[in-house]
């Protein structure tokens, strides 16, 4: 199986070392070339173009993935697998799909994968918006869920690397003093269910977890089979309790649907629709993409081929 390694030298997690233990790895089971990405959007150019690979193999954060399937789902046809090798911080994709978090540990699994011919089918999620057309696999949000996001990646981008202390001081300071807790600006119209208009934030998710803190999984919805369409979760209020209530649901290590008052839930959707009275920030995958006033979401069933050992 031919196969192709995409970089990202800027990874979090990535060095030298690791770069040439992965390769390692996977060369024990894949013909295997590499490449290194140069710029914002390069993987996705790779990725749509790169021809006569079996495999498409992403070492990087949930970003360079993104990336990568965006690419491959502009092919109509010959569309190699997908085998992502965490990079990042977080590595949500990679984790729900059962991989180690750890890049080499992860590269072990995925050639034990290859060579017992172990493929999967996913489904994807779609957001279209103002922004263009943007494929995600685990989830996306609107208000201050992107806020932070976009919080993070000013950080970043200061030299600063990501880590889950950093990211909750974060959250906590724009929940406190960056966001408007007063005037609700999203509406959700959901499929086969009623409007729900009055929302302060809204996260759609194709899988769970929705995120990690550290090694802990926060789940919206308690599935991760990437198959059975979207589950949206949202808030009417962003009272303290009632939103540490919520978040403790979602950490809890006996995944329960989450539930509450000031909650709005729904999962299996084939699609939904937020509609927002005022621009509010947009997130794919962990990527903010700026600001919109409505964004339409569909699941997109059978979508795209990975290669990792059974859930």
């Amino acid at each position: 199986m031919r196969a192709l390694l995409i970089i990202n030298p800027r990874a979090t997690s990535i060095s030298g070392r690791v770069v040439g233990r992965v390769a390692q790895e996977l060369g024990s089971s894949l013909e295997l070339d590499t490449t290194q990405t140069r710029y914002r959007g390069h993987a996705r150019e790779l990725a749509a173009t790169a021809g006569g690979y079996d495999l498409l193999v992403p070492l990087g954060g949930d970003g360079t993935v993104n990336e990568v399937v965006n690419g491959l789902m502009e092919r109509k046809e010959s569309r190699p697998a997908l085998a992502p090798v965490p990079g990042g911080g977080a590595n949500v994709f990679a984790r729900t799909l059962g991989l180690p978090a750890d890049p080499v540990g992860a590269a072990r699994q995925i050639s034990a994968a290859v060579r017992a011919g172990l493929t999967r089918t996913i489904g994807l999620g779609l957001a279209m918006s103002g922004t263009g057309d943007r494929h995600f696999m685990f989830s996306a949000g609107l208000g201050v869920d992107a806020e932070v996001v976009a919080d993070m990646e000013r950080i970043r981008a200061s030299g600063q690397k990501e880590s889950a202390p950093l990211f909750v001081w974060t959250g906590l300071r724009r929940y406190y003093t960056g966001t408007d807790r007063r005037n609700p600006a999203l509406t959700l119209e959901p499929d086969g269910y009623p409007t729900e208009a009055g929302l302060f934030m809204g996260i759609v998710t194709n899988s769970a977890p929705w995120t990690y803190l550290g090694d802990r999984p926060v789940r919206s919805a308690p599935r991760s089979d990437l198959r059975s369409g979207l589950d949206v979760f949202a808030l009417r209020h962003l009272r303290t309790l009632s939103t540490l209530m919520a978040l403790g649901q979602m950490m809890r290590t006996d995944p329960q649907p989450v539930s509450g008052k000031d909650l709005v839930t729904a999962v299996g959707l084939p699609g939904l629709v937020f509609q927002a009275s005022r621009p509010v920030a947009f997130h794919i995958d962990g990527e903010y993409l700026g600001e919109t006033e409505k964004v339409a979401f569909r699941h997109l069933p059978a979508a795209m081929r990975v290669i990792a050992l059974p859930m």
